[in-house]
């Protein structure tokens, strides 16, 4: 070979190895690359095209508040409600659509309407005035809102609870309420302490001898004693009671929405050793997200043989407020976002996601300066963001397989729009992973948008899209998100999953 011939022979190599290095650059934006790494380990996905199950009912992720924080929300004047709480809320549905608000949770059996000449009970601490009043009607008006409204089980006095409801259905509106839900959590009443009275001493809202039995006496005495109006129970916080719910179902005709509360870990535990103590790996096992849905699964089929919807209307990673360095963290996104598709796939017709000023677990921070409402939004809310873009209103699962099973996990939709949408989510904090993803009757270009944060300990810095409400947001709006262009090679998508991240892919 000449001389010239050697140089076009070693320009024509590096023409090769420059091309094959452009390949692996990184687009300019925060999106980590779809090429993969070799070192990576190697994990295939398939996505069948017939889907399966039923379609996505309106307003399935929601949000639970209770009723004594709800002004630290919304504020106290009727004519101005926190406009950022009402975008935030507005995010997770479609354009219009109705956001499911639920108002209960501990306050709501400390909760009355005051009636002339009674003294409340000891245990009733939170009174509900006009103002109250005025302002749920005002934030429910401004978000065409559909609500479920706990009354108080504890205190053991129906007429409070009727009282009570009737004050509800003229203050707020008839229009606004779907169901009244007739206590919180009425299976621990005798587990865990109402209030302390003057002297100190743990008061209980039943005693030892309550039982399913008792419970399902009561509930029918409150019902009779209720304005007449669909109703939602029984908002049991444990599974031990529910050997009971065939019973349940048969003797309330007034029935139309069997709601559960699950937590899948307990901050209130102390011993690590414990099963449900609170970590991020805790968190991110597939006990807490696959094998939450598999408990409430076989309650979702009894509902539904039965006529009823199925809520879990008080979800979130850990009872008792939560655990800071766990349910703050973006691992606790990354399990929302799992989690939701799970009971989706279990046939769960909607969640409400529990807020609590303070908590660790709380969604939105709110502060009011001068200058106007202002919200720390905190890592969970992005993946109910994810959530409603990869699974809208009316769309249904795809079927899909992983191999190997492990950290890594992988749903589909089709949309009624007749688009196909694939959410990849690695929640392995360490390690990444080459994922090959091949899409039935998919074989063109589609765009990634990645839900990141720096690692799953953070609390903040979480993107989507490329996109971040920062240390405060004034308007609770995101922005316009960031997409990656991805081309399928020989039938598959090719996705590098960075530790901790998770990415939805859009034909």
């Amino acid at each position: 070979m000449g001389r010239y011939g050697v140089r076009t022979w070693l320009l024509a190599g590096l023409t090769c190895v420059l091309l094959a290095l452009t390949i692996l650059i990184v687009p300019e934006s925060d999106a980590p690359p779809a090429a993969a790494s070799p070192a990576d380990p190697q994990v295939s996905a398939t996505v069948g095209s017939q889907p399966t199950g039923a379609k996505l009912p309106p307003g399935f992720t929601g949000v639970s508040l209770e009723y004594s924080a709800l002004h630290l929300y919304t504020g106290r004047d009727p004519r101005a409600v926190n406009p950022v709480l009402i975008a935030l809320l507005r995010n997770l549905v479609a354009p219009g659509g109705s956001p499911v608000l639920r108002i209960g949770g501990n306050s709501a059996d400390r909760t009355w309407w005051p009636i002339r000449g009674m003294i409340p009970p000891g245990g009733v601490s939170y009174r509900l005035t006009e103002g109250w009043m005025r302002t749920t009607q005002a934030l429910a008006a401004a978000l065409g809102a559909r609500m479920i409204l706990d009354l108080n089980l504890a205190a053991g006095r129906p007429g409070l609870a009727a009282t009570e409801a009737r004050t509800l259905l003229s203050g707020v509106g008839r229009r606004y309420i779907d169901e009244f839900e007739i206590g919180n959590e009425p299976d621990v009443y005798s587990l865990f302490p109402w209030y302390r009275d003057r002297r100190g001493r743990v008061v209980f809202a039943r005693g030892s001898s309550w039982g399913l039995s008792q419970y399902l006496a009561q509930f029918a005495r409150w019902r009779a004693a209720l304005p007449h109006f669909p109703l939602a129970g029984p908002a049991f916080a444990e599974l031990t009671w529910l050997s009971g719910l065939g019973r349940f179902i048969a003797a309330e005709p007034g029935l139309r929405l069997l709601t559960l509360h699950r937590y899948p870990l307990r901050a209130c535990l102390s011993n690590p050793a414990d099963p449900g103590y609170p970590t991020i790996p805790a968190l991110l096992s597939d006990g807490s997200s696959a094998g939450l849905a598999q408990q409430v699964a076989p309650y979702v089929a009894s509902a539904h043989q039965k006529g009823l919807g199925f809520r879990l209307d008080e979800l979130n990673s850990a009872s008792c407020s939560g655990k800071p360095g766990v349910s703050d963290t973006f691992a606790s996104a990354l399990w929302m976002l799992d989690t939701l598709f799970n009971l989706a796939s279990a046939g769960v017709d909607g969640v409400n996601v529990h807020s609590l000023p303070g908590a660790a677990y709380e969604l939105f921070t709110f502060s009011h300066p001068a200058t106007g409402w202002q919200a720390f939004v905190h890592p969970e809310y992005y993946a109910l963001l994810m959530f409603g873009q990869a699974f809208p209103a009316g769309a249904q699962l795809l079927p899909t397989s992983v191999n190997p099973n492990g950290p890594v996990k992988v749903w589909a939709t089709r949309g009624q729009d007749f688009r196909t949408r694939v959410v990849v989510i690695n929640k392995d904090p360490a390690n990444s992973y080459s994922v090959q993803l091949q899409i039935s009757g998919l074989t063109g270009p589609a765009s990634l948008t990645w839900l990141q944060a720096p690692n799953v300990s953070a609390t903040s810095g979480v993107t989507l899209g490329g996109q971040s409400f920062g240390s405060a947001t004034s308007t609770g709006n995101l922005g316009s998100m960031q997409t990656q262009s991805i081309q399928p090679v020989l039938g598959n998508y090719t996705i590098q999953m960075p530790p901790g991240s998770a990415v939805l892919l859009t034909q």
